[in-house]
């Protein structure tokens, strides 16, 4: 756990702040407006959610002693407490257990965000690859300054025993594997600079393959997922 004061306006504290309906009304609009432009801050959101959730649940909310706040506040941010943190507490009912839980998650918080890779915050082309059924659906987005695409699998996986390779297809040119989908949900795949011209106006296909990917560089097994790549 790191012992280090913790920035009242990272963008992890401002998250963690929002998914607890803890932001001030001044700075509220101003944070949702970056989360509709910004998809790391988006995970990031979702990150404490998922984190936050059933935190409570058998825990019934007791009054917090009248000098909660004074603590934890200086214990956060010694001696410097932020003024715009002054009355927060109060301000929201928030009880004694929501204090110690946010306490606690600030100071893990770069543990909250090894969680895989994230996508591009400004994407030259995004796509949708999905089965008809929706069976398995699949976001990507092309990081153009790093030249890596972003994926993550929303729905569905492989059958046992096989693999989901990626492909790029350019007009009436044959696929060309990106690479095999691993079993995380989310990835980011090396596009080389010869297929990166390629990816405007081409498709995404995910096909069925042995373990390990197709043996022939082509797809052998059934095409599960198509989806056109989009200027972002």
């Amino acid at each position: 756990m790191s012992g280090t004061t913790p920035d009242p306006n990272d963008d992890v504290v401002l998250a963690g702040e929002y998914t607890l309906s803890l932001l001030p009304e001044e700075e509220l609009a101003a944070f949702e407006a970056r989360l509709a432009s910004e998809p790391a801050l988006r995970r990031i959101c979702a990150i404490w959610a998922e984190e936050f959730s059933g935190f409570a649940d058998d825990v019934k909310p007791v009054t917090p002693p009248e000098d909660v706040q004074t603590r934890v506040e200086m214990r956060l941010f010694g001696e410097s407490a932020p003024e715009r943190r002054t009355g927060l507490w109060q301000r929201f009912g928030l009880t004694g257990l929501a204090v110690a839980v946010l306490a606690v998650l600030l100071f893990v918080s770069s543990d909250l965000l090894d969680q895989g890779p994230l996508p591009p915050e400004t994407p030259a082309y995004t796509a949708e690859v999905a089965a008809e059924d929706r069976s398995l659906v699949v976001e990507a987005a092309y990081d153009a300054e790093n030249a890596e695409l972003y994926v993550e699998r929303l729905a569905g996986e492989a059958a046992e025993g096989r693999s989901l390779e990626l492909w790029l297809i350019a007009g009436e040119n044959a696929p060309v594997s990106l690479g095999v989908l691993p079993p995380d949900e989310r990835a980011l795949f090396t596009v080389t600079p010869e297929l990166q011209e390629a990816l405007s106006g081409g498709v995404l296909a995910i096909s069925d393959e042995p373990e390990g990917g197709s043996p022939t560089g082509a797809p052998t097994g059934a095409v599960l997922a198509t989806g056109p790549i989009t200027d972002a």
